[in-house]
């Protein structure tokens, strides 16, 4: 009973009180089965990306975290080719920062935080961790693309189909192009986060 008037405060909040960038919304399935999406950040490898997420409610909550993946591909040092994250706020404590005190709204704006400011002590991808702290212009560039080929095009297909597309949105689209063609993207190496 407990989660499920919190939830639903949660939600009313996030709707009427929405954090910058984030909307988050129930699924018409089930109660917690949440979606959200994150608007990738001014001055970051991201900006321009719609970057939706998978938000699992426990029945626990909110004495354990929710379990939130993203649903959309992202090139980041803390989350793997699956959507996982590897941040404190969605662990239990030794090992993590969670407490009921926190909420999905909180949550949400820490993970748009970890995009904008990668962890690269606590990396899930050691591939690009290192690559970030390393050749940060080459990790750039490939997040760059990754946002055009996965959080932008498929949110711009919309406009592409239309029979409306201005000049803009035309040049747009080939701005695009160019510069998912200009990088090579390999597949990075996993760890596990601990």
């Amino acid at each position: 009973m407990q989660r499920a008037s919190r939830l639903k405060r949660e939600l009313q909040m996030l709707s009427t009180e929405p954090p910058p960038g984030i909307t988050c919304w129930q699924t018409e399935e089930r109660v917690d089965d949440l979606r959200a999406q994150i608007v990738g950040g001014t001055g970051t490898p991201y900006e321009g990306g719609l970057f939706s997420l998978e938000v699992k409610i426990p029945e626990r909550y909110p004495f354990e975290p929710p379990q939130i993946r993203f649903l959309t591909a992202i090139y980041h040092p803390n989350i793997d080719n699956s959507g996982r994250i590897c941040h404190d706020a969605l662990k239990l404590p030794p090992k993590g920062a969670w407490k009921p005190s926190l909420n999905i709204s909180t949550v949400l704006t820490s993970i748009q935080l970890l995009m904008a400011e990668p962890n690269s002590d606590d990396p899930l991808m050691a591939d690009i961790s290192s690559e970030f702290k390393y050749n940060k212009q080459l990790f750039i560039e490939k997040a760059r693309k990754w946002t055009l080929e996965h959080a932008v095009q498929k949110n711009m297909g919309v406009m592409k189909n239309s029979k409306e597309n201005t000049p803009d949105q035309t040049a747009a689209s080939r701005k695009r192009e160019a510069l998912s063609a200009q990088y090579e993207v390999e597949e990075p190496a996993k760890r596990t986060c601990v």
